[in-house]
C-alpha cells in the first residue's frame, strides 16, 4: 500500500546532513545529527512495514501540526473506517529499563525523555483538532520500538508499547480489521495534510558561515564523500563508489 502521504526528511535534518558533510560540527550538534538521522532511519523502516497492508487505510506520514499555538510530531497516523491509529516510532538501541514511569538506559540513572508522554501528548492535542474539522473517530496510539538490538527491562505490560519481536503481529492486526473507506475519510486526510506544518519551531541549527563550508557536490548516497569527476559526464564518489552523471549532481544540489 502507497502512503496518502509520504515521508521525507525535515528541513532541519537535511540542513544537518549537510553541514555535517562540508564542515565540522561541535559535538553537540553532532550528536543532535546522529539522534535525529537514526530516528529517521527508524521511521523509513516502520514504513517498510506498513508499506505492505492490504487493508483500505490512508497512511499519512510525517505530520507537523498545530493547535492553540503548540505544536506536535506525527510519526505515523493511519485513519480506518472506524479508527485512526498513531504511532510515535522509536529507534532506541540497546538496553533499557522502565522505572516508575520513566525510562533509563538500563545501566544508568540518566532519564531520557519519556515516549509513552510524547504519545499522549499527540493525542491530547489531535482530539480538538479532530473535532474541530467534524470527526469523532476514536483514537488508538502506540509507542512503537523497531530496532531489533532494543530491549526494555521491566516494560509494563498495560501501556500502549509495541516490542521489536510484535511488529508482525502489529501488521497482522491492522490487515485484519474490517475498513471500508469513504470520501469522508479521504476529506480528513487532505485536511490533515492541508495542515501540515513545514517548519518546526522546534528545529535546532548550528551557526556557521559560507567561508566556513567545504565546498562541492556531496555523494547523494553516503552523504559524507564529496563526488570528483572521472569521465565527461561522471562523477564517483571517492567514499563509497557511489556513481552519477554530472547533470543529476548539479541538478540534485541545487
Amino acid at each position: 500500500m502507497h502512503p496518502y502521504k509520504t515521508r521525507q526528511k525535515s528541513k532541519e535534518l537535511r540542513i544537518l546532513s549537510s553541514l555535517n558533510a562540508r564542515m565540522g560540527l561541535l559535538p553537540k550538534d553532532k550528536k543532535h545529527y546522529d539522534y535525529q538521522e537514526k530516528g529517521y532511519q527508524g521511521e523509513l523502516l516502520f514504513d517498510q512495514l506498513t508499506s505492505k497492508l492490504q487493508d483500505d487505510l490512508y497512511i499519512l506520514n510525517d505530520l507537523c501540526l498545530e493547535h492553540n499555538k503548540s505544536f506536535f510530531q506525527i510519526d505515523t497516523l493511519i485513519i480506518s473506517q472506524l479508527m485512526i491509529y498513531l504511532f510515535e516510532v522509536k529507534n532506541y538501541e540497546g538496553d533499557y529499563r522502565y522505572e516508575s514511569g520513566n525510562f533509563y538506559p538500563r545501566l544508568s540513572k540518566e532519564e531520557i525523555k519519556n515516549p509513552l508522554d510524547q504519545l499522549k501528548r499527540c493525542n491530547s492535542l489531535l482530539c480538538p483538532i479532530l473535532r474541530n474539522l467534524g470527526f469523532q473517530l476514536p483514537i488508538e496510539g502506540y509507542v512503537t520500538f523497531v530496532n531489533p538490538n532494543f530491549t526494555l527491562y521491566q516494560a509494563p505490560i498495560n501501556e500502549p508499547i509495541i516490542h521489536p519481536t510484535q511488529l508482525n503481529s502489529l501488521m497482522k492486526k491492522l490487515n485484519d480489521i474490517p475498513s471500508r473507506l469513504s470520501n469522508r475519510h479521504k476529506i480528513l486526510a487532505d485536511q490533515l495534510i492541508s495542515m501540515h506544518q513545514t517548519d518546526s519551531p522546534y528545529s535546532r541549527f548550528p551557526s556557521y558561515t559560507y567561508n566556513q563550508l567545504n565546498k562541492g557536490i556531496i555523494c547523494s548516497v553516503c552523504h559524507t564523500g564529496f563526488s570528483v569527476l572521472e569521465a565527461k559526464q561522471k562523477i564517483v564518489c571517492p567514499t563509497c563508489g557511489h556513481e552519477e552523471t554530472v547533470d543529476s549532481a548539479v541538478l540534485r544540489s541545487m
